[in-house]
């Protein structure tokens, strides 16, 4: 078996890539506060979101004897055929559900779900495990009303960059309360060891996001906080997503052997000449991107009359 990058990467998108080496080329690489000075200044700089039409509904759900607000997309033609928990990024420090809204009602036209979005507590102010009590309070709530609050038990979680791990850790708190009510997932390029202590994860030792989100934890193996060190087996197909020149890459390639490994069914598909967060970028590498989640979430959660690929 055969196993360069060359060979986990889709032919069909070769044609892409000379326009997103151009693109890519023209446009500054980001990267995020090294500091809670520099997390301040960019908090405050930042501008309100986009809106999305219909707006999302705003509530907060309950469940277990915790709260936390999610934001609600309903199809415009409120037939929902699945329901799709969405976990935004950020670097687990910053972000919010609102910045999801236009992603999230685009996704809940195209494809008939329902989409709910946790607007969990962020570092450094609530580090380690504030975000992923968050997310697993939303998961839970869901589990127990999605059949009543929106006619269907067919539910599928994921996020992007911190979101994707704190899906992965949810779907991990899940497993372990027995509760198998997400039938899949849809992880694009999370962070799964933030301990440092693997390679991939020495890749991003100096980044301030990890001691913001770890907070005081000593052991930053413990597989809540780095989920590359869980034990993975049980839990439902996920697709892996993550472009070829994110820095992210040999974490995402790690996990996914993990889950192989661990019997789970696994879809890992890299992205050429594709940095981290590419899929919010407007290239045709994110757009091939998205048909291909649109399409996991047409088989995985058996929705009707598939045209998007």
């Amino acid at each position: 078996m055969e196993f360069g990058l060359v060979h986990l990467t889709d032919p069909r998108l070769s044609g892409f890539v000379a326009e997103s080496r151009a693109f890519y080329a023209r446009r500054v690489a980001g990267r995020g506060p090294s500091s809670p000075e520099e997390l301040r200044a960019i908090r405050a700089m930042a501008v309100a979101p986009a809106p999305s039409y219909p707006p999302a509904v705003v509530e907060v759900v309950c469940t277990g004897g915790r709260s936390v607000p999610v934001r609600i997309h309903v199809p415009a033609s409120g037939e929902v055929a699945g329901v799709f928990l969405e976990i935004h990024g950020g670097g687990f420090y910053l972000g919010s559900a609102a910045g999801s809204d236009v992603r999230n009602r685009n996704l809940a036209d195209a494809l008939g779900l329902a989409v709910v979005s946790v607007d969990y507590r962020l570092a450094p102010e609530h580090p380690w495990p504030a975000a992923p009590d968050d997310c697993e309070t939303a998961a839970l709530w869901l589990a127990d009303h999605a059949e009543h609050r929106f006619g269907t038990t067919k539910l599928s979680i994921g996020g992007l960059s911190a979101g994707a791990t704190l899906a992965m850790t949810t779907l991990l708190r899940l497993r372990d309360r027995g509760i198998r009510a997400y039938g899949s997932a849809v992880l694009q390029f999370g962070t799964y060891d933030l301990s440092a202590q693997t390679p991939a994860g020495r890749l991003i030792a100096d980044e301030y996001f990890l001691d913001a989100y770890a907070g005081s934890v000593e052991d930053r193996t413990h597989p809540d906080l780095s989920p590359i060190y869980a034990d993975v087996t049980g839990l439902p197909p996920v697709l892996v997503v993550v472009g070829a020149d994110d820095v992210l890459l040999e974490d995402n390639l790690a996990m996914a052997v993990r889950l192989s490994a661990a019997r789970v069914d696994v879809n890992l598909r890299i992205y050429p000449a594709s940095p981290h967060g590419f899929t919010g970028h407007a290239t045709s590498m994110a757009r091939a991107a998205i048909k291909d989640i649109e399409s996991w979430h047409h088989r995985h959660l058996q929705l009707p009359d598939e045209s998007t690929g």
